[in-house]
């Protein structure tokens, strides 16, 4: 029986023809931990402006998910000026994957607890 629907690829952006569909992926998981971090501190565009060093304009097209207004080095920035460590992992492709090397960028949110900290 033929399936009423198409599986996607994991990667929506790849799904609709976007050019560079792992870098805008890549981008998309950080603006969406940047985006979380200013509404959990529940911060004004302004105020989130002032902190990433930009006007209120570009945190409201970062707010609305305008991935072409910001390079990775730039969102990195932001990540930093908000208190977050950012860290790059290099790895070679295995050559079991017939798959070319890929790009990815997870955007985790990691609490601090009493436990964790010893």
């Amino acid at each position: 029986m033929k399936k009423p629907y198409v599986e996607g690829s994991g990667n929506i952006y790849a799904d609709l023809g976007v050019r560079n569909p792992e870098e805008t992926l890549a981008k998309a998981n950080l603006v969406h931990r940047i985006v979380d971090i200013i509404q959990e501190r529940k911060l004004t565009q302004v105020q989130a402006g002032k902190m990433l060093g930009v006007d209120q304009p570009k945190v409201s097209a970062l707010m609305r998910g305008r991935l072409t207004d910001f390079s990775m080095e730039r969102l990195f920035r932001f990540l930093r000026a908000l208190g977050q460590d950012v860290q790059i992992t290099v790895a070679p492709k295995p050559p079991s994957r017939r798959k070319p090397p890929t790009l990815a960028v997870y955007a985790t949110e990691e609490r601090v607890t009493a436990d964790s900290r010893r």
